[in-house]
């Protein structure tokens, strides 16, 4: 009853709101900053520690300041300037070290009492000293059981603010933690002022006067609420800061870097998410996956800027595409998912179709227009998959197989898909080990002249026996190859078996290797030529690299520039299955070709057929006057020999003069010479890989 006394018949209840107001917006700050303190370390918990200390302190002498200017004694009052300065000071620093106290224990509990302990005796410290800077003309006493119950009531308080303030994220606290620092400022001061009593002096004058108090009680109450809101400024700029750093990784973590689109990780809740709503609404949905097609030459050729530009359009235009409930996703370097539910399969088809037209579009990339395609493969829920996990390894396979029907194509998953793709995959895995254990094979085949029937060299020609499924034709294992990426690695070894063997010839015959199209565009090329060829011993002048015009045409500048190179070190260039394709006479006139090779399908009929004789009538002359050297393939009979003999073709491949061998058969390598009979012909013929083309 004395606290409440002094409160209600001692005071001037305007400044003891006005201090309370104070004392809130202080505690809230204050929590808030212990909060931020709180959760983290090193040199910024120091600094959130002395901005809560600094706010804190500030808080609380205002509070006590302005509730004093508001206690009416019954004498004169004034001031000691030190001990009203260190009062501020010893609010400041205590309330300081009570927050650092309590934040080094935020591992644990063990320190948050103790700070907060500490933080409600520096309350008790900051009003006894303003107490004694308050000097008034009159006797004073002390109640002893009030200053011990002021002292402990903010120490237990201050113990249970720092407590709550620490567990902010529960919900209770975040209420009660502010309500705690406000209680164990409020019970300090007034029951400290309870203890306060003053027996006026005989004749002494009025009071404190009261206009002047009540104008020092604005200012203070102006400057607490400065420091204040500068504390809950920099709290907000702190959340909000931490929050946008938070979206901002949150958005990484979702979204791929470079397009923007979902990554693998967001699309597969995506996913999940749509497929149990299609099973809730007995609805369907299609999980199409996109392969981009050529979309490593145009890294090859033109750079990675290049490919990030086109695959950056590429998202722009998934992001715009007018089935809005349509859900892209980059999974890989230049492969994406698309979830879309549907209603009918006319609408799935209509949708496919757009997508495909939307991915063949020509892009705009660098100036250059550029025309990527895919290969689309779809599976349904829940035809093709009762789960999303299901669906995504359906429609990989599904995708598999698009790839591998060509360029441009859409395949829909079927239960026969899985066991083709997984023998393909299989079969894959079985080409890389059989390249990585040396465990393929190269065979030659002669090349004679036509007119003296001498050998001029030998083609190598690429085999693999399997060791369950034996011997793997050419055209099933090469696009194998290129479809797994393989074809690099089997041309290199291809490249440098053949150098290999023909570096121990005797006579030094020279041989010819194929190349594909994937090791033109490959900027190692020429360093490649030139390594094996130093590695071998062979010389340049004995290799020979034949390539198509097919292959030519991807990127015809570089192409150009790379034969150039490896002409320049001395190796010649053959133009092989001239005839087929494009058979352009600018090619010829644009590439330094030593050699042209004649596509056997013009050979075969050549004695039967005018058109084809015309062919290779036309060939010859045309080497002739470009004087680059025709050589016929495919040849099998002596009368096609003889016929080619007749317009002058300068050399001959086939059956006919022998047979793919291996390199230990060659009677350049010291094995018995071996001569095909006159009449044999296809039917007696083992067909062989031509280098890593698979042509027989």
């Amino acid at each position: 009853m004395r606290v409440v006394g002094c409160l209600i018949y001692e005071h001037n209840l305007y400044l003891v709101a006005l201090a309370s107001l104070v004392c809130f917006l202080g505690a809230l700050a204050t929590t808030g900053l212990f909060r931020q303190a709180f959760g983290c370390g090193g040199l910024s918990r120091a600094g959130w520690v002395f901005l809560t200390g600094v706010c804190a302190g500030s808080a609380i002498w205002s509070t006590h300041f302005i509730a004093m200017l508001g206690y009416a004694p019954p004498a004169p009052v004034t001031f000691d300037a030190t001990l009203t300065v260190l009062s501020v000071l010893v609010a400041v620093i205590g309330a300081s070290a009570g927050f650092a106290l309590a934040a080094a224990g935020r591992g644990g509990t063990a320190f948050l009492p103790v700070g907060g302990a500490v933080l409600g005796l520096s309350i008790a410290a900051m009003h006894y000293t303003g107490m004694f800077a308050y000097r008034v003309d009159g006797i004073v006493s002390w109640r002893a059981d009030h200053v011990v119950a002021s002292i402990a009531l903010a120490s237990g308080f201050g113990a249970a603010f720092t407590c709550a303030a620490a567990r902010l994220r529960r919900g209770w606290a975040r209420h009660v933690a502010p309500g705690l620092l406000v209680t164990a400022i409020v019970t300090l001061h007034f029951t400290g002022m309870a203890a306060f009593e003053v027996s006026p002096l005989p004749g002494a004058g009025v009071g404190a006067d009261s206009e002047a108090f009540r104008a020092m009680a604005l200012a203070v109450a102006l400057v607490g609420f400065i420091i204040v809101g500068t504390g809950i400024t920099s709290q907000l700029i702190e959340s909000r800061t931490r929050a946008e750093s938070s979206e901002q990784l949150r958005h990484m973590a979702l979204h791929d870097p470079l397009t923007g689109l979902p990554n693998r990780t967001q699309f597969a809740t995506h996913l999940e998410r749509l497929v149990a709503d299609c099973r809730s609404g007995q609805t369907s949905c299609a999980l199409i996956g996109i392969d981009l097609d050529r979309f490593k030459e145009l890294n090859d050729t033109f750079g990675h800027e290049a490919g990030d530009e086109a695959l950056c359009a590429l998202a722009a235009r998934m992001r715009e595409f007018e089935r809005a409930e349509a859900c892209f996703a980059r999974v890989g370097g230049d492969e994406f998912f698309v979830a879309l539910p549907f209603d009918t399969q006319d609408e799935l088809r209509r949708a496919t179709r757009e997508i495909e037209a939307m991915l063949t579009t020509p892009l705009d990339v660098g100036g250059r227009s550029v025309s990527l395609g895919a290969g689309l493969g779809v599976a349904v829920y829940p035809r093709d998959g009762a789960d999303a996990d299901v669906l995504v390894r359906n429609a990989d396979l599904a995708m598999y197989r698009a790839k591998g029907a060509g360029q441009d194509s859409v395949c829909f998953y079927d239960t026969e898909m899985g066991q083709f793709v997984r023998e393909r995959r299989m079969l894959a895995r079985d080409l890389r080990a059989a390249i990585d254990t040396d465990s393929l094979a190269v065979h030659y085949q002669v090349q004679t002249s036509v007119e003296t029937g001498e050998i001029m060299g030998y083609e190598a020609l690429l085999r693999w026996r399997h060791p369950v499924r034996g011997l793997v034709p050419p055209d099933e294992f090469i696009p194998l190859a290129e479809e797994s990426g393989l074809i690099l690695e089997l041309g290199e070894w291809v490249l440098r078996r053949a150098c290999a063997d023909a570096a121990r010839w005797s006579p030094p015959y020279g041989v010819a290797v194929n190349l594909s199209a994937v090791q033109l565009v490959d900027a190692n090329l020429p360093h490649l030529v030139h390594e094996v060829l130093v590695s071998s011993g062979l010389s340049p002048a004995r290799l020979e690299l034949e390539l198509t015009e097919t292959a030519l045409i991807r990127d015809r500048a570089r192409s150009l520039h790379a034969i150039r190179q490896i002409k320049a070190l001395g190796v010649s260039v053959a133009l092989d299955d001239f005839g087929t394709g494009y058979s352009s006479l600018e090619t010829l006139r644009s590439f330094p070709f030593d050699k042209i090779k004649l596509d056997r399908s013009f050979v075969q009929d050549v004695c039967t057929d005018a058109q084809s004789l015309a062919i290779v009538r036309a060939v010859t002359a045309l080497g002739r006057s470009l004087t680059i050297a025709v050589l016929a393939e495919g040849i099998e009979t002596k009368a096609q020999l003889d016929l080619l003999k007749a317009e002058r073709c300068d050399g001959a491949q086939g059956f006919l003069m022998g047979r793919p061998m291996p390199v230990e058969d060659l009677p350049a390598h010291g094995g018995p010479r071996r001569v095909a009979d006159e009449g044999e012909g296809v039917a007696s013929a083992v067909p062989a890989a031509a280098g890593i083309r698979g042509a027989a």
